[in-house]
């Protein structure tokens, strides 16, 4: 039985007004029991809505195609036949003279399965990215796009792109209840199409939000979500995972370069050809070279995390589990890592799960509630940034954070993430007024919720991908950072040391003369550099924001200059704790860094920033050469002081050694400009010790003072040791000696 006819009682019978006002006027949390096929007696009433067709036809089986009535100018359609053997068919829609032909959306059952929705109502959902958001999936035959939104508080919520006019009324999503999703399948809908989410609050307000667990994104200035295929990269990385594996991260040489994809345009790379962007491809092969030559283990990236402000780094992410749309898609991202993993190079990533932007767009009041942040601005809101900080208590933001480390780790094999602030996580007072925080249960400023994330977040990272690195930016005196959670730690692998550097610039930023009297910045933090798992950063951080470049920031003439940043990296290569330095400063780049500009690579034509190039490639080699000077870098016993108290001629003197001390390394400081001739100084064993970096040396465009490579032993007691050397140490030198 068909109609091609219906009377108005049929039209109140079979699709009543309030259901039709319902899709009209969005006010539906189940459109799924209004549109679509519904029984009725012994056949099926079909329901469509479709305001912009002059036409649309129903395809039942293996039927011609037949014309539904149109009941009303809104745009509603009805058809009336028996039973057919599938429950799927299509629908012809007629745009002029253009037919799209799929499956009516309606007609399909909700495709979340019972042990996605157990795991993610326990907030325990480690794929996430595989249940939520846009998933190109198969629901009864048929190839389509499930999407998946939380917006628990929502009165509606639909999916508009350009394949529905972006008509909210068109694609209507249907709640799966308590748990607070919203579903709806697509067939036919493929990869690359853009969309968001229209949402109505409670309050009949009206607002479109991108996708929080999109896997892509439009292009900026754009702000749509896009559909992404499944990642088709074939990874040829096997046996860098397979060592990482096996390789205990403390105990391996880490010098890690720290880059701006955007601002870098180094050596090797194409030219763009009128593009905006470099693509992540040309970026690989580049940045394999150019690190290769330079002697770094690792690089690090600033956020590759979807964000729409350039300006703001990539640490105001909208996308967490999106690679940014600026240098390509997430296939070029995979090739990315897979190169640079084929050419021994370890890939970290910037992480910030400390905050979120404002943006109306993104996850801030997503649902027309303070859904991922906390409502009282006290808890929710960083003052200084202008940001919403997550609601790390909620379950399913915990989720969602989680899922989006373990997603970078699993899908693009980074090898670790470098988070973000964390030290604005674990205290509830941070950067705030006395009466502008409210105390944890227990009457303290700890953020418990935040801490408890980390320490899960730590756990699962390092259980599921071992040899990753969780490191934390965390820049307060919080005990037991990067020590195990059994001990009492928060699990982190290791943690950059702020205290060093603040004080190892200021004191490198004094004059001279002067240094005399601020012995101790270059000394107190071997007071405690066994205390965490540091890693020593010279960052973006430091040459940003009035501060200068570090070459800006060395005292003198040109000369002193250069020589007190060759020392600056001398000393920095031979203290405990692994090696960060923020690209440009390996060439001494005058300006300080512009994310709008390229690193100024002409100067390479001046000798002395190829002096410091060069030398930041040998202090590489003789790093990864020497196990001294990392194999037992977290452990007191791998440093021991020879001199620390020679204030008045600014010399310090120590040695670095490996676990069982059979190897290993005199470092010689003199960080003033002036010669000092036969200087005695006690070994800790006989025998002929020999330079292996000077960098004064003419190699690096230094004076070139020291001739002599080789220094035998007599015996004097010095420095509480029985044998000594003599040497004349250069002007501004960081010396290296081996006993050989």
């Amino acid at each position: 039985m068909s109609k091609t006819t219906f009377s108005k009682s049929d039209i109140d019978r079979y699709f009543p007004t309030d259901l039709i006002n319902q899709i009209l006027y969005s006010n539906t949390s189940c459109p799924h029991s209004i549109l679509g096929k519904h029984p009725v007696e012994e056949n099926f009433i079909y329901r469509v809505f479709d305001p912009v067709a002059s036409k649309v036809e129903i395809c039942l089986g293996k039927k011609k195609p037949q014309e539904m009535i149109k009941i009303n100018e809104n745009g509603f359609y009805l058809f009336i036949a028996k039973a057919t053997k599938t429950s799927t068919y299509k629908i012809n829609r007629h745009y002029g003279e253009s037919v799209i032909s799929e499956f009516d959306p309606y007609s399909f059952l909700p495709t979340a399965g019972e042990l996605d929705l157990h795991l993610y109502t326990n907030g325990k959902h480690q794929e996430l990215y595989n249940f939520l958001g846009a998933n190109i999936i198969t629901s009864d035959g048929v190839t389509g796009t499930r999407f998946i939104v939380w917006a628990p508080n929502a009165a509606k919520v639909s999916l508009i792109g350009n394949f529905n006019s972006w008509d909210g009324r068109r694609n209507l999503m249907r709640s799966l209840g308590s748990t607070g999703l919203w579903e709806i399948f697509m067939p036919g809908l493929n990869a690359g199409e853009y969309y968001k989410y229209e949402i109505k609050d409670q309050n009949g307000h009206i607002f479109t939000k991108q996708d929080p667990i999109a896997k892509a994104f439009e292009k900026r200035p754009g702000t749509a979500s896009a559909v992404a295929p499944k990642l088709s990269h074939k990874w040829s990385d096997k046996k860098w995972i397979s060592k990482r594996e096996k390789t205990d991260t403390l105990k391996q040489p880490l010098s890690i370069y720290e880059i701006h994809l955007n601002s870098w345009n180094g050596p090797y790379l194409p030219e763009r050809e009128g593009q905006e962007f470099h693509n992540y491809r040309d970026l690989a092969h580049a940045l394999a070279k150019y690190v290769t030559e330079l002697g770094f283990t690792h690089i690090e990236l600033l956020p590759v995390t979807e964000h729409p402000l350039d300006q703001s780094w990539g640490y105001q992410t909208t996308g967490y589990f999106a690679p940014t749309s600026r240098f390509g898609s997430p296939d070029d991202f995979a090739y990315f890592v897979d190169h640079l993993h084929q050419n021994n190079i370890g890939v970290l990533i910037d992480w910030a799960p400390a905050h979120f932007p404002k943006d109306s767009f993104a996850l801030g009041r997503f649902d027309g509630t303070a859904l991922y942040e906390h409502l009282d601005p006290r808890l929710g809101e960083h003052q200084d940034w202008g940001t919403f900080i997550f609601n790390y208590g909620r379950l399913e933001v915990k989720n969602f954070l989680i899922a989006s480390a373990l997603y970078w780790l699993k899908e693009f094999h980074i090898d670790g993430l470098r988070v973000d602030a964390v030290s604005s996580m674990l205290y509830l007072d941070y950067s705030r007024e006395h009466d502008q925080w409210v105390p944890n249960e227990f009457g303290g400023n700890e953020n418990l919720a935040a801490i408890d994330f980390i320490k899960e977040l730590n756990t699962l990272s390092h259980d599921k991908y071992p040899g990753s690195m969780i490191i934390a930016e965390e820049s307060t005196a919080y005990g037991k950072v990067s020590k195990p959670i059994f001990d009492g730690g928060l699990g982190y692998t290791m943690k950059w040391n702020m205290g060093w550097m603040h004080d190892f610039l200021d004191y490198f930023g004094n004059e001279c003369v002067h240094r005399k009297y601020h012995q101790n910045q270059i000394t107190f933090s071997l007071t405690y550099a066994f205390n965490e798992n540091f890693i020593l950063p010279l960052s973006h951080d430091e040459v940003v924001h009035g501060k200068g470049s570090l070459i800006t920031r060395m005292p003198g003439d040109i000369w002193q200059k250069f020589a007190n940043l060759r020392c600056l990296f001398g000393v920095m290569f031979s203290h405990p704790g692994k090696k960060l330095l923020f690209m440009g400063g390996e060439i001494a780049q005058w300006r300080e860094w512009d994310s709008d500009s390229s690193l100024d690579w002409p100067t390479l034509s001046d000798p002395n920033h190829k002096g410091v190039q060069t030398l930041i490639s040998k202090l590489n080699k003789v790093y990864k050469e020497n196990s001294c000077l990392w194999e037992n870098d977290h452990e007191y016993s791998s440093f021991e002081w020879i001199d620390f108290q020679d204030a008045e001629q600014s010399i310090v003197s120590f040695v670095r050694y490996n676990s069982d001390k059979s190897d290993s390394l005199l470092c010689i400081c003199n960080l003033t400009p002036i010669i000092r001739e036969n200087y005695k100084i006690g070994v800790p064993e006989k025998g002929n010790w020999e330079v292996i970096l000077n960098s004064d040396s003419h190699e690096f465009n230094g004076s070139d003072y020291l001739k002599d490579n080789s220094f035998g032993t007599f015996d004097e007691n010095n420095h509480g040791r029985e044998q000594s050397i003599a040497i004349s140490l250069p002007p501004l030198s960081v010396v290296y000696l081996k006993n050989k």
